[in-house]
C-alpha cells in the first residue's frame, strides 16, 4: 500500500513538473472565473492545465456575455497561451431589457364601469394590438385571448413573450392579464422549443408598459 501511495505521488509531481500555466484576466476585475467547474477566484487567476489534460474555463458576470475557454496539454493540441485577456461585453439581452416583478404573474385589471363587455373587449384587443402583431387565439364569449409569441434573437439569448388574457370575474368585470417572458440562454432556439425555454424575471423594453397600459386605459381608475 505504502508503495502504492509514493508512486500516485510521484506520477501527481510529474504531471504538475510538465503542467502548462496560463494567466487568465478579465476586463471586469468582479468576473468570475470557474475552472472545471470551480469558482477559484475574480478579475485575474493563474490556472495550471495538466500534462495530457484539459482545462475549461468560464468567465461570466451578471450583465455581460460569457465566455468559455479549453485548454489542452495534450500531445497534437494548441500549446496554451501564457496569458489571456478577456475583454467583457455587455449583454445584449439585459440591455435591452428590465427587471420586473410583471413577468409571468396574472394581474387582475378591473374594467372601468361605463364599458360594456362588447367595448371592454374590443378596448382589450386593441391594446394587445398595439405590442403584438399576431393573436392567437380570441374567444369573445370566454373572454380568453392569447398572442402568438414574439421572438428575439440575442448573441447568447433568445428571448420569446406573449400575453395571455382570461375572464377574473363577471361582476364586476374583471380580467387577469399574464405577461410571459421566457429565455433559452442560447441563441437562435426555435419558437417551438418548449423544454429550453424558462421563465425570465426580465421583459423586453417594448413590452415594459403593457401592464400599466391595460391599467389606465381598461381599469376603472
Amino acid at each position: 500500500m505504502k508503495k502504492t501511495w509514493i508512486t500516485l505521488v510521484a506520477l501527481l509531481s510529474i504531471s504538475l513538473c510538465n503542467a502548462q500555466t496560463v494567466i487568465i484576466s478579465a476586463s471586469e476585475p468582479d468576473a468570475q472565473i470557474i475552472v472545471d467547474g470551480q469558482n477559484l477566484g475574480t478579475g485575474t487567476l493563474k490556472i495550471k492545465v495538466p500534462k495530457d489534460a484539459c482545462v475549461n474555463v468560464k468567465i461570466q458576470k451578471i450583465g455581460f456575455l460569457k465566455y468559455d475557454q479549453i485548454y489542452c496539454n495534450k500531445k497534437g493540441s494548441t500549446t496554451p497561451p501564457k496569458k489571456q485577456y478577456f475583454e467583457l461585453k455587455k449583454d445584449d439581452a439585459v440591455e435591452a431589457s428590465i427587471k420586473t416583478d410583471q413577468a409571468n404573474v396574472d394581474f387582475a385589471i378591473a374594467v372601468n364601469p361605463k364599458l360594456n363587455v362588447t367595448d371592454a373587449w374590443k378596448l382589450t384587443t386593441q391594446i394587445v394590438t398595439d405590442y403584438f402583431d399576431a393573436i392567437e387565439v380570441s374567444d369573445k364569449e370566454t373572454s380568453y385571448l392569447r398572442t402568438a409569441w414574439s421572438v428575439q434573437t440575442f448573441e447568447q439569448n433568445t428571448i420569446r413573450t406573449r400575453l395571455i388574457i382570461k375572464l377574473g370575474n363577471s361582476n364586476p368585470l374583471t380580467y387577469k392579464v399574464k405577461q410571459v417572458s421566457e429565455a433559452s440562454g442560447v441563441a437562435g432556439t426555435s419558437v417551438k422549443g418548449d423544454e429550453q425555454f424558462k421563465e425570465w424575471d426580465r421583459v423586453l423594453r417594448k413590452y415594459q408598459n403593457v401592464i400599466s397600459d391595460f391599467s389606465t386605459r381598461l381599469g376603472s381608475k
